[in-house]
């Protein structure tokens, strides 16, 4: 007779918004009786958080559920499990054409992730889900959308019934954030454990005391059974982790239950999911759905929570920063929501990402170049400059207004970062348009750039259009344009020789220590490297250096002093 596995390995693919998602699915699997492992020839099942942006990404995703699947011939391995984008995009169809996956969960799956594992390995087959346009699921007014029930957002919790809540007071619950939040329901932030669990819990408060006490003694059980799980960090060191109590979750309101799966002082932090935008040739809204806000008592208070397990930054993500709040009745909600979570003690670093330009505005412009704690650091997705071709792309602006828009930016922060995406070889695209592009690129001096060839995506607009380029001129612009940015990332970073900048401190080895400058945000807009630093240098420190050269995109700066953290919160000391 063999024993149900519990081990389990979670493999994230994608973007920032896919890790959240993914300490999402830890959280409840350690909630649900798995533990987590670090290694995937050591799991029992493997999970993989597939990403299905675009063409490159999509072959990545399909080529680790492969490999994720050779482990069951030659490891411990007895299923492989894909969700995220692409699961959730295609379901049944990618189910059928890779059956070497045992199954395909959607989103709708992620509030049971527990069980639906378990009947998994005990050799029930799953029933993947038949893909639709997830924007019908919500109302096409966003007002109307904060009421809806029963819609899976991943990183927002779920409205799952459950016993009755825990009173806030009575569990030590922050109450900080109220001010951003006056005109949506209240929900609160459950603190980290004094015994240092990894968790978060969301919860509403509206619990009496009497009704807290119910369900702490429950709690009380089901904690003792769960305690003492060690699982690998991606530290050295083992971690000891407690799962939350699910029986503290509410009645009603969003419940959300994290689990970290990254040691470092960085962290990524959900603002919203979806978008309501039609961009011809992106197919994410129709798998992500319409735009959803996070209510900011939710934001802020699992702001409070990373900030208590050591996180020194959060990385505000969603499809579409912008729009925050447009559906809570206050489309300057993120004015106000950055500058309380840069006052969470602990925190040294607020970055915000995901900017669309036609919805940028002059006050979120002075909240990102004004307040205390908030990077200025602007992710601006240009796509094109060539204003005919953008319409093409059912977008708006152009060369000129967005050097308009840098120019603000820079008024207010000279030093400011700037980053982009652009997309080569969409139909219909001339020489012109790609000179105009490279025209807008030597101009405007961005510190990232990021570059793509175009391939059509199922389900699009762009799809249905004539004017398809070949793939060898698509190459061949491709390789023009990436060579541009290069020199004008390089050269912009050459320019910061001198500049004094403030690093986050994100490993040391011996005598070297890298980190980031506010303007380079995470993965993939380069590092700083620190010299000079004092022995008591720690990861998550922020130091101020004198940038001394560059390399690339990456720089050269010269240790000069500790920054102090707010309200006595020391870093914690962790390891990369």
């Amino acid at each position: 007779m063999t024993t149900t596995p519990t081990t389990v390995a979670l493999v994230t693919l994608g973007c920032a918004r896919n890790d959240v998602d993914s300490e999402e699915l830890a959280g409840r699997l350690e909630a649900g009786g798995f533990r987590l492992v670090e290694d995937a020839a050591d799991a029992d099942t493997v999970v993989v958080n597939t990403c299905g942006f675009v063409e490159a990404a999509k072959k990545d995703s399909v080529d680790t559920l492969l490999a994720a699947s050779d482990y069951k011939d030659s490891g411990r391995t007895q299923a492989v499990v894909a969700v995220g984008c692409l699961a959730e995009r295609y379901g049944e169809q990618l189910a059928e054409a890779l059956p070497e996956t045992d199954a395909v969960l959607g989103f709708d799956d992620y509030a049971d992730i527990s069980d639906k594992l378990r009947s998994i390995l005990s050799g029930t087959k799953h029933q993947s889900h038949v893909p639709r346009d997830r924007r019908k699921l919500l109302p096409l007014a966003p007002a109307d959308r904060a009421s809806t029930q029963g819609v899976a957002l991943p990183g927002h919790g779920d409205t799952t019934p459950t016993a009755a809540p825990v009173d806030p007071a009575a569990a030590g619950v922050s109450t900080d954030a109220t001010t951003a939040d006056a005109a949506t329901s209240a929900t609160q932030a459950g603190n980290a454990p004094a015994n240092g669990a990894h968790h978060v819990l969301v919860q509403d408060a509206t619990a009496s005391g009497s009704q807290a006490a119910a369900v702490n003694a429950g709690q009380a059980a089901l904690e003792q059974s769960l305690k003492g799980r060690t699982v690998k960090a991606s530290a050295p060191s083992e971690l000891t982790i407690d799962a939350p109590d699910l029986l503290a979750a509410p009645a009603s309101g969003p419940r959300v239950v994290r689990r970290r799966l990254d040691g470092g002082p960085m962290a990524p932090l959900k603002l919203a999911s979806g978008c309501d935008r039609r961009c011809a040739f992106c197919a994410i809204p129709a798998f992500r759905g319409a735009f959803v806000s996070r209510r900011p008592t939710e934001v802020l208070g699992e702001a409070h929570w990373l900030a208590e397990n050591g996180v020194r930054e959060v990385f505000l993500v969603s499809e579409n920063s912008t729009s925050y709040g447009k559906d809570l009745g206050d489309l300057r909600l993120l004015e106000t929501l950055v500058a309380e979570i840069a006052e969470v003690p602990g925190l040294t670093r607020v970055r915000v990402s995901y900017l669309q330009p036609a919805e940028m505005r002059p006050t979120l412009i002075q909240a990102m170049t004004s307040t205390p704690g908030v990077a200025p650091y602007f992710d601006l997705s240009f796509q094109h400059a060539s204003g005919p071709l953008l319409r093409r792309m059912r977008r708006f602006g152009d060369a000129e207004r967005f050097l308009e828009l840098i120019a603000l930016v820079r008024s207010q922060a000279p030093t400011a970062g700037i980053r982009s995406n652009v997309i080569v070889g969409f139909p219909g695209e001339t020489e012109e348009d790609v000179d105009i592009l490279c025209d807008f690129l030597s101009r405007a001096g961005l510190d990232a750039i990021g570059v793509f060839g175009y391939s059509d995506e199922d389900g699009t607009e762009a799809e249905t259009y004539d004017g398809k380029l070949d793939e060898d001129t698509i190459a061949a612009r491709l390789d023009r344009v990436t060579r541009l940015a290069e020199d004008v990332t390089s050269a912009r970073a050459e320019a910061r020789i001198g500049e004094t900048v403030e690093i986050l401190v994100e490993s040391i080895d011996g005598d070297s220590a890298e980190g980031r400058a506010a303007h380079q945000g995470p993965e993939v807009d380069g590092s700083t490297t620190l010299t000079g630093f004092p022995a008591d240098l720690a990861i998550g420190d922020l130091v101020t250096a004198e940038v001394v050269g560059s390399e690339g995109v990456d720089l050269i700066a010269e240790f000069a002093a500790h920054v102090p953290t707010r309200e006595g919160v020391a870093a914690a000391n962790l390891t990369a």
